[in-house]
């Protein structure tokens, strides 16, 4: 089918992703000048690396609670809900800053905070584009979703990175503002429909049965459980993204306002290829495809730890966020494609923890391995990592490699791919 034969998508579907953008942008000047403000404190890069720890560890214990919470109840107030806890988060972070701070601790503990929402809220925003798409255009809003979150990863890193050179406290009040927008879009959303789709009370003992029940199907799932990890290893190990800050002082001689064009070009080359990926789906050659950009993702991340000239730098983290864009796209067609319905909260939520492991846990490596083999050591160890995940990946995962088409990947597809 040809461009301008495609059908016009809804209205929720263009809302959808208005929201995302607007919430993807706050998001990623959040983390830009987080890292900012605790870099200016310490002066270290283990530093950057807490902040990832602080991240992660909230989504590692409540995942099982918050993915049958986004298969109970309707996802798009979750993730309403989700956006106004990020709202409290950024207005606390300004109340410290404005304080000219000198101790991190309260700064670890917000994030934290973050954390324990980002939890709750990941499962069910992940669901929505699929929840909310015609059964015809799954893959085009799929990638259509990546491409608005990856343009708030450009806008928001350049926006909040310039107003943390000019005022400290002003980009988390802006921020505040950004996140209640968001809210705002939400809730002037229809419900998704997909509510209450598990039955049994809810508590504890529910919920870990539940995300016992989803850990089962991804263990059975060669595909799903295959991209997931594929993304856990890889992106552990080249994590260098988190250290940007400090690349961009030690070795590349650049302020803020550099560190901010060092995030944005993440989401400059994904955007522009998730662009290219929305106008033409990959229909083909999938397995071989992700493999390929994983493989181009730890080459670009060797070149960046080598390198002392912003402008390679510039490109080299272009070419990352490009080939980090193509295994996101696979893997967020995928994962859900493959997961019935009724599990598809619990699946994502598990999908969140590899997922938050790969970068706060990726960012808590390097910083821990720039303390011990030096900046440039670290970020060229990673990529070289990312490497040897691959070639490994084709090995022992033949079928996730070989996979050609996104709808072999749908629940009896896989199990299809199981049986051969």
């Amino acid at each position: 089918m040809s461009v301008s034969q495609v059908a016009p998508l809804p209205g929720r579907i263009w809302s959808l992703l208005g929201s995302r953008l607007v919430e993807r942008s706050a998001n990623g000047g959040l983390i830009t000048v987080v890292g900012l403000q605790i870099f200016d404190i310490t002066g270290e890069e283990l530093s950057l690396g807490l902040i990832g720890l602080a991240e992660f560890f909230p989504t590692f214990v409540l995942a099982p609670f918050s993915g049958t919470i986004a298969d109970r109840f309707d996802r798009r107030r979750l993730t309403a809900f989700g956006a106004l806890g990020f709202v409290v988060v950024s207005l606390l972070m300004f109340l410290y800053v404005r304080t000219d701070p000198t101790a991190s601790w309260p700064i670890y503990l917000i994030m934290f905070g973050y954390g324990i929402v980002r939890a709750f809220q990941t499962p069910a925003s992940r669901a929505l584009p699929i929840d909310m798409a015609p059964e015809d255009s799954r893959e085009r809003v799929v990638a259509l979703s990546s491409a608005s979150w990856q343009a708030g990863a450009i806008v928001g890193p350049v926006l909040f990175s310039f107003l943390y050179a000019w005022s400290r406290p002003l980009p988390f009040l802006v921020l505040a503002g950004f996140f209640a927008v968001s809210v705002v879009m939400l809730l002037a959303l229809p419900s998704s429909g997909v509510e209450r789709l598990l039955t049994g009370k809810p508590g504890p003992r529910q919920a870990i049965r539940d995300a016992a029940e989803g850990l089962r199907f991804v263990r059975n799932a060669p595909v799903v459980g295959g991209a997931i990890l594929l993304d856990l290893f890889a992106v552990l190990l080249g994590g260098a993204v988190a250290l940007l800050p400090a690349i961009a002082e030690k070795r590349l001689g650049v302020g803020p306002v550099g560190v901010g064009w060092l995030r944005a070009a993440t989401g400059i080359g994904a955007a522009s290829v998730t662009l290219v990926l929305a106008a033409r789906p990959l229909t083909r050659r999938v397995g071989p495809v992700l493999m390929v950009a994983v493989g181009i993702f730890g080459a670009a991340t060797i070149v960046l730890g080598l390198t002392r000239n912003f402008v390679v730098a510039f490109i080299a983290v272009l070419v990352l966020g490009g080939s980090d864009s193509v295994s996101v796209f696979i893997r967020a067609t995928l994962v859900p494609l493959a997961t019935p319905e009724n599990m598809r909260g619990r699946v994502l939520a598990l999908e969140s923890v590899f997922i938050g492991a790969s970068n706060e846990l990726g960012a808590f490596e390097s910083g821990v391995t720039a303390a011990w083999f030096g900046l440039a050591g670290a970020v060229v160890f990673g990529g070289a990592g990312t490497l040897v995940v691959v070639a490994g990946f084709c090995l022992f995962f033949p079928a996730l490699r070989s996979i050609d088409r996104f709808a072999d990947a749908r629940p009896d597809g896989v199990a299809s791919v199981q049986r051969n």
